[in-house]
């Protein structure tokens, strides 16, 4: 049976795009792992700040933010940010500070919000409120819900391994089977360009980066539920309370060809390294490490849209660190293209969003 829709990548982007599609036409999910979710989507950090990132993908973070907040109940939580710096970081602190709209503290007044801070090394500091834990889990199986509500189909272990275009649309064939239709939606994540390769479309230049993590033992034994998440300056590390724990990356980019990352040893090292210098506590044990892999287009906004060389082939892809806080307003989006309705984002925006930049 032919499928109206086709999307590889059960990731956030491919389950949000199937929810929304869903209301529009017959969508078939094909998702390589043995569950959705598996790699990006399931690594993220969860945090809604809807001024991280460049104009694009911060116009879709704030169209994100209604649906976030109310829709099925909502997915966000509090959390609040910090930017740390040392005395040399003055400038990186400066563009942060502005950029993200924080308010500068005293090392005082930041140890009153988190007390291991050292006050030896760290000389700027800076706080504000409006970023939110995401139930990311939540968030996913509120589309998936509404996806399956519509009819849609979610296969998994379904990794496609050729796709053939045909009169009327697309057959992709995995190892169990074979799955036509009409429009074929590019949602594989790092693996976007392959996807493309095999439906001989032009590749356009993303580079999936790893991004390690570990998370570590409450510093001193501290309540850290409350504590917001901590950047060192200009992103060098950071730290995110996580169910009594934390959660402790190097914040490092380091680029990859698509495959099921892991934490590097000396790299999550360094980064641990670089949190123990602005704090009181040192790191005594690892309770676990991961990583997982962002991938960025050139220009490092997300792709959305119709593949010049064939309408019929629709890309979804370049969420980098950005796939959950974006994910309402960039499915919305790809529902409006493919209908042929006005988006409620602003025209320059959805050119900017476009393939055709960069084709």
């Amino acid at each position: 049976m032919t499928q109206d829709f086709i999307i590889i990548g059960g990731g956030i982007a491919g389950v949000s795009a199937a929810a929304r599609l869903s209301c529009l036409g017959s969508v078939t999910v094909l998702e390589a792992e043995a569950q959705l979710a598996h790699h990006a989507s399931g690594r993220s950090a969860a945090l809604f700040e809807p001024r991280y990132g460049l104009a694009p993908v911060v116009a879709l973070s704030f169209a994100s933010d209604d649906h976030h907040r109310h829709a099925n109940g909502g997915v966000l939580s509090p959390r609040g940010m910090m930017i740390v710096a040392q005395a040399d970081g003055r400038a990186s602190f400066e563009a942060d500070l502005a950029a993200m709209g924080l308010n500068a503290l005293s090392v005082t007044e930041a140890r009153q919000i988190v007390p291991i801070l050292n006050p030896e090394t760290v000389a700027f500091a800076a706080h504000a409120d409006h970023a939110w834990d995401i139930d990311t889990d939540l968030l996913l199986q509120n589309f998936a819900r509404e996806a399956r509500s519509n009819g849609a189909l979610f296969l998994t272990g379904a990794r496609a391994i050729a796709i053939a275009r045909t009169a009327t649309g697309w057959v992709v064939t995995t190892a169990s089977g074979s799955h036509e239709g009409r429009m074929l939606i590019n949602a594989a994540g790092a693996w976007v360009d392959e996807v493309a390769r095999m439906a001989g479309v032009a590749p356009l230049g993303f580079t999936p980066y790893r991004r390690s993590m570990a998370r570590i033992p409450a510093p001193g034994g501290h309540d850290v539920s409350n504590w917001p998440m901590i950047f060192g300056g200009g992103e060098s590390w950071y730290a995110k309370p996580d169910a009594g724990a934390l959660i402790v990356s190097p914040a490092e980019e380091h680029a990859m060809v698509p495959h099921d990352a892991w934490a590097d040893d000396m790299v999550l090292a360094e980064g641990l390294a670089r949190y123990e210098e602005m704090v009181t506590t040192p790191v005594t044990r690892v309770l676990s490490n991961w990583a997982g892999l962002r991938t960025f287009a050139p220009d490092r906004v997300l792709v959305i849209g119709r593949a010049a060389a064939d309408p019929a082939f629709f890309w979804l892809a370049g969420q980098g660190g950005y796939g959950f806080q974006t994910a309402p307003a960039a499915s919305a989006l790809v529902a409006d293209l493919i209908a042929g309705r006005q988006s409620t984002l602003d025209a320059a925006c959805v050119v900017a969003l476009s393939p055709r930049r960069l084709e």
